[in-house]
């Protein structure tokens, strides 16, 4: 059997990103599922303001081949006003059904408040569309300022939840969706 490829799109520009940190809780418990992982950045890439009219600027090639390829994707992203940020908004739109149809996609996103539920129904419905396959168990993280300390979680069962994402991303990446 070969091994799944896992990849995380993290959609925070922060250098001390919450979103980041999970994402690579999250990339650690599929690597420990037997899943092959890479953290995809977007602050490392260059990715013009989407222009369906030159879908084929800057680095729009190279991330659609890393999202075409994985056989299970993460999305993280901070919430603000309730939405997916800028960044992650802009590179899910350099992709589509050619990316994503049939792949598994595990959900998660950091709120500094309390309400990250629309953000994850956001993302939710974008996977759908372009014919993705969301994964039920979604993690969500109120208050992620105070969610870790030394680069850990503080709670022992917020932790669980995103590994538990991790390890399904790894395990659900093995399931051959395209021949269903």
């Amino acid at each position: 059997m070969r091994t799944p490829t896992v990849v995380a799109l993290c959609g925070s520009l922060r250098d001390t990103s919450y979103t980041r940190l999970a994402l690579e809780h999250a990339l650690d418990a599929a690597a420990a599922a037997g899943a092959e992982t890479e953290l995809v950045d977007l602050r490392e890439w260059e990715l013009p303001l989407f222009d369906p009219g030159r879908r084929d600027r800057g680095d729009a090639a190279k991330l659609k081949q890393e999202v075409g390829e994985a056989d299970a994707v993460l999305m993280g992203t901070p919430v603000y006003h309730g939405m997916i940020s800028s960044a992650l908004k802009n590179a899910f739109d350099y992709l589509g059904k050619d990316e994503f149809e049939g792949t598994t996609v595990g959900l998660l996103a950091t709120a500094g408040g309390g309400s990250y539920a629309p953000t994850l129904e956001h993302l939710r419905t974008g996977i759908r569309t372009v014919h993705g396959w969301s994964l039920p168990h979604e993690v969500g993280i109120r208050g992620a300022s105070n969610a870790f300390e030394d680069g850990e979680f503080v709670d022992p069962d917020l932790a669980a939840r995103v590994e538990t994402l991790g390890r399904m991303a790894a395990e659900y990446a093995r399931i051959e969706t395209h021949s269903l």
